[in-house]
């Protein structure tokens, strides 16, 4: 069973060192500690930041704070019952 609250905590680490506003998903690159090979593991939840970036819609750029970007793909997550 995937936990949200700790995944939702990995990608707020994760993405949360970008610099906001955020108009792309390019934009986070340079954030992420391990580039786009960044991975996200809760239960029997794993995906590297390049296959969530396959895995979701064009978003609602640009985000404002790393808390907004991350609610959107948690929500994004759990609709295609990835999560």
């Amino acid at each position: 069973m995937v936990d949200k609250d700790e995944l939702r905590e990995q990608m707020l680490d994760a993405f949360g060192g970008a610099d906001y506003p955020i108009n792309s998903p390019m934009d986070l690159v340079p954030a992420l500690p391990s580039g786009p090979s960044t991975k996200f593991e809760s239960g029997d939840f794993s995906m590297t930041a390049m296959e969530l970036n396959t895995k979701l819609g064009s978003g609602d750029f640009p985000y404002e704070t790393p808390e907004a970007f991350v609610d959107d793909v948690i929500d994004q997550l759990e609709e295609q019952d990835e999560i």
